[in-house]
């Protein structure tokens, strides 16, 4: 049976947005299928009427969550401080919800160990975030770096005093 195309794009588009949730809270290989196409409310066999391989959805998925990121950076540049950004990514919120968090501090690790293509969509976000950013090329790969660097070790120790500190270290430096 086949769909209108608004609603195909529709469940297209939450079939995106649940994986990449779910990728950014569990990871790609800690995810299957048939998990994401269930929180999209749809049944695991409409999978490949939208995507090819569990490697398109993880691209779509990247891609999706970057324009989130990037839509916030956004309205946050056009409405307040750069610091209070950084407050807000470097915040303990963010540090414990990583699925409704930055796609690039949650994943960055595993695409390094992915494909070419993931690796290729994700620096192309990457690139549109800093291009966002006004100044120095140089100072915006930094202050993202630094960003990212302090949520991801922020949640790597047990130590919650620790993981805060993290937080607050790099907060200052970057605000």
């Amino acid at each position: 049976m086949r769909y209108p195309a608004k609603e195909t794009a529709a469940r297209h588009e939450r079939i995106v947005k649940e994986a990449s949730r779910l990728f950014r809270e569990r990871g790609f290989e800690n995810v299957t299928v048939g998990e994401v196409m269930k929180a999209a409310g749809l049944t695991h066999g409409a999978f490949y009427a939208h995507f090819d391989s569990k490697e398109e959805l993880k691209a779509a998925a990247v891609v999706y969550g970057q324009k989130i990121s990037l839509g916030r950076m956004q309205r946050s540049n056009s409405k307040k401080s750069k610091g209070s950004f950084a407050d807000r990514y470097l915040s303990r919120w963010h540090r414990d919800n990583p699925g409704d968090g930055c796609t690039m501090a949650a994943l960055a690790q595993e695409v390094a160990r992915s494909t070419p293509e993931l690796k290729a969509a994700f620096e192309r976000g990457f690139e549109e975030i800093l291009s966002e950013q006004s100044g120095d090329r140089k100072e915006a790969i930094f202050q993202t770096a630094a960003l990212l660097g302090g949520v991801v070790l922020a949640r790597a120790v047990q130590n919650a005093r620790l993981s805060d500190e993290i937080l607050e270290s790099v907060r200052q430096r970057v605000s």
